[in-house]
């Protein structure tokens, strides 16, 4: 007696599917299957919070601001410096004042650690441990897949970024009162004014850091070392700062992505300047746009079989 099929094609019985792409339109899907519903956020989201490199991560950012808090009250009152004042030697004026200090001097190159390691630890861990194979089996679209890594590693680099300020804001206030914003010139801004500066503060560090956490989701789709992925990415942001403190590059170095990462310091004016800011932004988005795309593009043909 002879079976016969219908809307479905032959397949060699040696040959399997690969992992990761959508079944042809000519063979049928397992029933109640439905990509858009497979590893959804909240899922990514739990297993990316209890590991822990999250949890070191934030563990680092809520301690910083005890940290500094402890180095001043052992050290004393900051003075005054031979090149100028900086946000230092007001930090203990206010809680205002003490937050932005903090964030002063994570910005540079703390918060990029975070960054980094949200980003580029993402995918090269899964592909490290075989795991991304089984992922993609169950069958998880590719463009999904990073979609939500990507938006889980946005959301705990935000947090990250964010808590910094907040905590510190939170220990400063404690510690040394609050009071008006006291500027590292004369004058000081009202202490309502101050917190809506200090969020748009928080918000363009975070912003200005998407060029680092673009650079590494891409090497983390491009290889299957997560310490080659954050590495290279916290290392591209050092070569930036080199290269930015080379003044005879002249107007070459606001292409980098670190140029503008102190632009901020521009909202601490009496009247807000957002001309600084909105350069640092177009860069960083830029960088972190094309990296994304290329992180997807690249992707979507990878071998995660050998």
């Amino acid at each position: 007696m002879t079976a016969t099929t219908t809307g479905t094609a032959s397949a060699d019985p040696g040959t399997a599917p690969d992992p990761g792409t959508a079944p042809d339109s000519g063979t049928a899907a397992a029933p109640g299957y439905r990509p858009r519903r497979t590893l959804p956020l909240r899922v990514e989201a739990v297993r990316q919070l209890l590991r822990r490199r999250t949890l070191i991560a934030f563990a680092v950012m809520l301690l910083l601001p005890v940290v500094v808090w402890a180095a001043f009250a052992i050290g004393g009152t900051p003075s005054s410096r031979d090149t100028g004042p900086t946000l230092i030697d007001v930090a203990t004026g206010s809680g205002l004042n003490f937050s932005l200090a903090v964030l002063f001097v994570a910005s540079g190159f703390l918060l990029t650690i975070p960054v980094a390691l949200f980003f580029g630890d993402t995918i090269a861990s899964e592909a490290s441990w075989s795991s991304l194979r089984y992922l993609l089996a169950a069958p998880v679209p590719r463009d999904r897949l990073l979609a939500s890594k990507l938006l889980v590693s946005l959301g705990f680099s935000a947090a990250a970024v964010l808590a910094l300020p907040t905590v510190a804001l939170g220990v400063g206030t404690i510690a040394y009162g609050w009071h008006d914003l006291q500027l590292t010139t004369a004058g000081s801004l009202p202490a309502g004014t101050a917190v809506q500066r200090l969020a748009i503060i928080a918000v363009y560090v975070f912003v200005s850091q998407l060029a680092v956490a673009g650079f590494a989701f891409w090497l983390s789709t491009a290889t299957d070392a997560p310490l080659g992925a954050v590495g290279g990415a916290v290392g591209v942001a050092i070569l930036s700062n080199i290269l930015d403190a080379i003044t005879a590059l002249g107007s070459l170095r606001d292409v980098l992505p670190t140029h503008f990462q102190y632009a901020w310091a521009d909202a601490l004016q009496p009247h807000l300047e957002w001309a600084g800011m909105l350069q640092g932004t177009s860069v960083a988005v830029s960088f972190a746009i094309v990296f994304f795309a290329l992180a997807f593009r690249g992707f979507r043909k990878k071998d995660i079989v050998s």
